[in-house]
């Protein structure tokens, strides 16, 4: 409204000077001769001005009709769109013009102008390639996204905008949470430009969230083939892939299947714990204990894992602590000094009730390394010692406060996993799973935790006696007793032994099998 009223202003300005300007002429008494040969011509100063506005159009209107001959001439020497270019050329002026205007306000971010800019641009030019993209990008800034998706429509009639069409739509369907729709998308986009890196990453992450392991590793080894993944990495993201194919194939019953993806995660990165320790539980399934042995060795040497430790005890489930202890020695050769090793050590003696040498595997490690692992061996060992019940307990307090130890935490956002997973459950990010000791504001207690199988061992004959609590085993319980002093409960809450199996965790008739 005001910008209306100031060209209506500015136009009653202009008529007012002109007005002006012409009767201040016609006032004027001189006059001007012109000399053309022998003929004299005699002007009024306004007939002057008159004169030099006509002669300034008849100059126009001389190049236009020389301009018009040379595009007959050119039409007539076999030049077919001489004549049509003469007359759109204008149109294109301007709507280039207005297609530079729109793609300005894009880049100034600029959407409701940079929208104005390309409709007036695609009214003067016939290049729907052009004006549409533009059109497309300025209604998605604009935030209209209906029309920002019928612009994106009419670019998959172009087989040179197709692309940019499905990828348009494939961005809006994702900031609409429509993943099911967004992969068809992705997959459309990628067979249209297997090289593109953004689409290939979108339709990497989107086959991962949906499982679908062997689609994502086709996705990677098109990256490997385009250059936009080192091999060394590809041959990391390739593992994970085949390790999570493993795992559903043995969700699903096909062991066959299961343990040829857990050989191939394992070949492709030795050294990721999880793979490794698959693939040596389905080796043994199928009757290859050797191979289970040099698939956790091999692990092993690059870094211990309780994971391993729980792998290579499974191999012989019925051999006595002794053995165990023996058949251990490379393992825990492999490195001496590594937190892992002494703690797994001190583990295998207590099984066999050997406590001093317990007591000597573990050193120094609650003070130096303090996790609620180290406590309860230490507090383990000091029952096993007969130390007093008061010294066991105090141990075990320490337990429930101290850092759990390294985990599975996520290098993006550090959310804690109980379990490795390929993707991340909190932020979604793939193969950002390791194995640390996360950030003291992550640490945790969970709300409940399994027993040290030895504690229970030795407890379990003595909860009948009246000098001996009853034990809590449910976290919740546990920090309930710790806030009231008054109850005379024993607090039990610390990490499982790493070599037992499973089934003879609290094992009331065999004591001595723990390791």
């Amino acid at each position: 409204m005001l910008w209306s009223l100031l060209k209506i202003l500015l136009f009653v300005v202009i008529v007012g000077a002109l007005t002006f300007g012409a009767g201040a002429l016609m006032e004027t008494g001189s006059s001007i001769r012109l000399d053309i040969g022998t003929t004299e011509f005699t002007l009024s100063p306004l007939a002057a001005v008159i004169g030099a506005f006509v002669l300034l159009g008849v100059i126009w209107i001389v190049f236009k009709f020389v301009g018009l001959a040379i595009a007959v001439l050119k039409f007539l020497n076999g030049d077919e769109t001489a004549i049509s270019r003469y007359f759109l050329r204008n149109r294109e002026r301007r709507g280039f013009e207005a297609m530079a205007d729109g793609l300005m306000a894009l880049a100034s971010g600029e959407g409701k102008l940079a929208l104005l800019k390309a409709q007036r641009a695609e009214k003067f030019l016939n290049r729907p390639h052009l004006t549409n993209l533009i059109s497309a990008q300025a209604a998605e800034m604009a935030g209209d996204h209906v029309k920002a998706e019928e612009v994106y429509k009419r670019l998959l009639q172009d087989e040179r905008t197709r692309f940019v069409g499905v990828r348009g739509i494939m961005k809006q369907k994702l900031a609409s949470g429509d993943t099911t729709t967004a992969l068809r998308l992705a997959e459309k986009a990628f067979a249209l430009k297997p090289k593109h890196e953004e689409t290939q990453d979108v339709l990497l992450r989107l086959q991962a969230e949906s499982d679908d392991w062997i689609g994502a590793r086709k996705t990677l080894a098109a990256k490997l083939r385009s250059g936009s993944l080192p091999r060394d990495v590809h041959k990391r993201r390739d593992s994970v892939l085949s390790y999570a194919a493993a795992r559903d194939a043995l969700a699903e019953g096909d062991n066959k299947e299961a343990e040829a993806m857990a050989v191939e995660a394992n070949r492709l990165a030795p050294t990721l714990v999880p793979a490794a320790a698959l693939a040596a539980n389905l080796h043994l399934k199928s009757g290859k204990p050797k191979q289970a042995i040099k698939v956790i060795k091999r692990a092993w040497d690059d870094a211990p894992h309780p994971d391993l430790a729980a792998a290579f005890a499974a191999i012989v489930p019925e051999e006595t602590p002794d053995a165990r202890l023996k058949r251990f020695g490379p393992l825990l050769q492999a490195h001496p000094d590594h937190s892992e090793t002494r703690m797994l050590k001190a583990e295998l003696n207590l099984a066999c009730e050997d406590y001093p040498n317990a007591r000597r595997a573990l050193g120094d490690l609650h003070e130096t390394t303090p996790t609620a692992r180290s406590h309860a061996i230490l507090a383990a060992i000091e029952r096993g010692e007969g130390a007093p019940d008061q010294v066991v307990r105090g141990l075990l307090a320490q337990a429930l406060t101290a850092s759990r130890g390294p985990q599975w935490c996520c290098e993006k956002c550090h959310n804690i996993h109980a379990d490795w997973v390929p993707i991340c459950s909190n932020c979604g990010a793939f193969d950002t799973l390791s194995w640390v000791e996360p950030p003291k504001s992550q640490l945790a207690i969970p709300n409940s935790s399994e027993m040290m199988p030895m504690i229970v061992g030795q407890l379990e004959d003595q909860l009948a006696e009246p000098d001996i609590p009853p034990v809590i085993e449910d976290g919740d319980s546990a920090n309930e007793a710790a806030d009231s002093p008054s109850q005379d409960a024993e607090i039990i809450d610390i990490a499982p032994m790493t070599t037992l199996p499973e089934e003879s965790v609290g094992d009331p008739e065999n004591k001595t099998s723990t390791g």
